[in-house]
């Protein structure tokens, strides 16, 4: 089994390149899917609203992301301290989560299935420890100002935006930590622009 990281900042377009990887036949798993699963175990909900109160859950009781987002996503000292918190609660379900689906793919690869591909779709993969659990590191990059346009397209204010990039930096640069097994895709272009790397990256990989 070959196990993929791919990593990018927001708005990058790595959500494209995964949809890539999967037409190609990659089994990719999504951290951020995963976490909004996670919101939804009442242990995991309840930790959460002992840290940020019971304001931040729905008339349906469910995490409300969005007013969450507020809260750790702001230029603050409160709200990086509250990022941190929130990540210490989320992130180690998480990883237990992917940690299980990757024995289950394995497994499924040693019961005499195909040889498998599998994307792990984890935004601060490098920050979270998973570099070393991957055979290659793809790093998906984006014109800045482009990045930019598509962050207003998505209506992400300008506070948020900063607070997100900075999560991104705060482990360090991704292509300096596993050099010999990074390569970059260019997602400031069209969808066929993308997909020839993405492409060449497959080929490669099933080699």
């Amino acid at each position: 089994m070959i196990v993929v990281g791919l990593v990018g900042k927001m708005a990058a377009g790595k959500s494209t390149v995964a949809r890539m990887f999967a037409a190609l036949g990659a089994h990719v798993l999504d951290a951020d899917a995963l976490a909004h699963e996670v919101l939804d175990e009442a242990r995991i909900r309840e930790a959460i609203e002992v840290r940020f109160g019971t304001d931040v859950c729905g008339a349906d009781g469910r995490v409300d992301r969005r007013r969450l987002a507020t809260l750790v996503f702001s230029d603050s000292a409160a709200a990086r301290e509250a990022l941190e918190d929130l990540e210490a609660i989320v992130h180690p379900r998480v990883r237990e989560r992917m940690q299980a689906a990757l024995v289950d793919q394995r497994r499924a690869e040693e019961a005499g299935g195909a040889p498998r591909v599998v994307v792990l779709d984890v935004p601060l993969l490098v920050q979270a420890g998973w570099a070393d659990a991957c055979d290659r590191i793809v790093v998906v990059e984006c014109d800045e100002a482009v990045r930019q346009r598509r962050l207003v397209d998505r209506g992400i204010d300008p506070a948020q935006r900063a607070a997100r990039d900075r999560a991104w930096i705060r482990g360090g640069d991704p292509l300096l930590a596993a050099p010999e097994k990074t390569v970059v895709v260019d997602a400031s272009r069209d969808e066929a622009y993308t997909s020839s790397q993405v492409g060449r990256i497959w080929s490669e990989l099933r080699r």
